[in-house]
Parts: structure tokens; sequence; C-alpha cells
């Protein structure tokens, strides 16, 4: 099968992968004088905004778990790296074509080292919700739980969905470059489609069952599983089943995808 054998090819070069990867975090923070600050300086006035909107402004204590700070924290932080991944995976043939054209790379590379570095800027984020995980768990007005095992379960599921998205974008923008504004409106769309700012058990039935085709539904669903009591919001078991199956289905088409037009994108380049 193409896909166990790209992965093997992918496992064997994985210091090449590594080396990409570095790469990646140098320029993008020595182009930058505060460099990690943007990474977590950016969800973070996101949720200040978005807080003082909905709790202070309209008066809304119903669009999620309490505290709502940390609610959205979770959401926007994660919600970046998936929304990143997918603006530079749809380019990353593109703005490498020269090496991907002259090296015996596995193609597939240049959208996985896309993920990974964007994974890792996630990473870098995370101190932020700990830092207000501590101040609030300090106050008592929230705790953790067992289901916080679910949380780095959530984060490789996030990659395994990225990675399929970019294998399947990578190649047809490469081939119609209009496609890169359509990624930019449609995930624009997708953010509020995504429960990113409200919890999924607040929409209505039968669009919650039309929400869980988003792989992040249940995602978002997972990893805030382990920092709230569940006894008014239950945890949607159903999303989080629903964004495994997708996320492993958004693999294998992405894969097909990639493999069908690498000749024609190849010519393209």
């Amino acid at each position: 099968m193409r896909l166990i054998s790209r992965t093997e090819a992918l496992a064997a070069r994985r210091s090449v992968l590594w080396t990409l990867v570095i790469r990646d975090l140098r320029v993008r923070y020595s182009q930058s004088v505060l460099g990690y600050v943007w990474t977590i300086l950016d969800p973070l006035l996101m949720s200040l905004i978005y807080f003082l909107v909905f709790v202070y402004i309209f008066k809304r204590n119903d669009l999620g778990h309490e505290p709502y700070f940390l609610f959205l924290l979770i959401g926007l932080l994660a919600w970046q790296w998936f929304s990143g991944s997918l603006t530079d995976t749809s380019r990353a043939l593109i703005s490498e074509a020269k090496l991907v054209r002259s090296t015996n790379l596995p193609r597939e590379i240049w959208v996985v080292r896309v993920v990974v570095s964007k994974g890792i800027e996630y990473i870098f984020s995370l101190p932020v919700l700990l830092f207000f995980l501590g101040f609030y768990l300090l106050q008592g007005k929230t705790h953790l739980n067992g289901w916080l095992v679910l949380f780095p379960f959530a984060v490789a599921l996030e990659f395994i969905a990225a990675v399929g998205l970019g294998l399947l974008l990578a190649p047809v923008t490469a081939l119609i470059t209009d496609m890169q504004r359509v990624i930019r409106i449609v995930l624009r769309m997708l953010f509020y489609a995504t429960p990113v700012i409200y919890s999924g058990q607040l929409v209505p039935q039968p669009y919650d069952k039309i929400l869980w085709l988003n792989p992040m539904t249940g995602i978002l669903e997972a990893m805030r599983a382990g920092f709230f009591a569940h006894d008014k919001l239950p945890i949607q078991w159903g999303a989080i089943a629903t964004s495994v199956v997708v996320s492993v289905v958004l693999v294998f088409i992405g894969n097909t995808v990639f493999g069908r037009l690498e000749r024609p994108v190849l010519k393209e380049i």
C-alpha cells in the first residue's frame, strides 16, 4: 500500500525532516523582532477580546465551560496550529519549488515539515495555558480530572488531520494558484463552524451532528475534557469518535490525491 511505503520513506528520512523543521523555525523567528512572543500573543489577545465581548458586553456566561477564558484559550491555541498548518501546507510545494524538483526526498516531506513546525510552535505556546490553568486552580474555579489523558491523544489527532488536509491541498494549490485565496476564505468561515468560542453541546440537532464532520470539533472536545467539570456540558464522545474516523479518512484521501497529482505538479512548478 502506498500510504505505508511513503510513511516508511518519511521515517527513513526523519533526520532530514527534523533539519527542515529547525530551518523553518529559525527563519520564522529570525525575521521577527518579538519572535516567540508572537506565538503566544495572538491567541492570548484574541481570547481576551472574545472574553470581554461575550462576558462583559453581552453578559453571556453560557457559551462554554467555566472559566470561559481558559475554555477560549484551549480552543484558540489549537485553532492557530490547525489554520496555520492549512495555510502554509497549501503552498508548501510552491514555496520550495526548486528543492521539490531537484531532490530525491519523498515530496510529502514538504507538507509534513510544515505541520511539525507549526506543532512545535503550539507546544511552545502551552506554558501560557499552564499559567492560566494554575491561576484558576489556585482560585478554585476549575479542577483537573482523569480525562486529561485525552489531551495528548487530541494533539496527535490534530496532527493527523492537518497532515491529511495538507497532502490534499498542497498539490491542488500548486496546480490551481487561486486555491490560496479560497483557503483563506474557507478558514475564516470554518472558524465559526468550529466550537472554538462556543461549546459544541450548544448546537441544536441535527446541526450538531453535521458539526461533528469537522475534525476540530472532536479534537477540541478531547482537549478540553480534562480541564472542566462535565455536569452541565457532558463530553461528546460521538464527536470525538467521528473526528478519529474523519482524520484517518483525510489521510487516505490526501495520500491518494497527492500520489496522483505528484507528476503533474512537478511539471507545473
